[in-house]
């Protein structure tokens, strides 16, 4: 069975993310997500790059004129998820998506949830 070939946006999210270090896209749900250090804080999906954005890091996007990630459902229903499409700006170069790359895994970094199994341990 043959692989279909990698949307250019995704070859080129890599190349933004370049500075960043080791990035890992995936397939998934007929977009691909991005990972670093197995932090999940980028996707695209319908030809759109997207960030992972809360409420203490969605007003610059706001400002810069994104747009929220939102799907439907079959039966109609609308879900919104907390990414963000990147500003225009940003894909130019390497150097203009870098903040918004940090700001997006600093997100990544406070919404991580504990591995299953991991052991909580209590302060000294």
């Amino acid at each position: 069975m043959a692989t279909r070939p990698r949307p250019e946006i995704v070859d080129h999210a890599l190349e933004l993310f370049a500075p960043l270090g080791a990035i890992r896209v995936r397939p998934m749900f007929g977009g691909h997500g991005f990972y670093c250090d197995d932090l999940f804080f980028a996707l695209v999906a319908w030809d759109t790059l997207y960030l992972k954005a809360d409420a203490a890091s969605q007003a610059p996007y706001e400002a810069a004129g994104s747009q929220i990630f939102r799907y439907s459902q079959p039966d109609g229903r609308a879900f919104t998820m907390g990414y963000w499409s990147a500003p225009d700006e940003a894909l130019d170069s390497p150097q203009a998506m870098l903040p918004w790359a940090r700001r997006a895994i600093d997100c990544a970094l406070r919404n991580r949830k504990p591995k299953r199994g991991a052991r909580r341990t209590a302060a000294p």
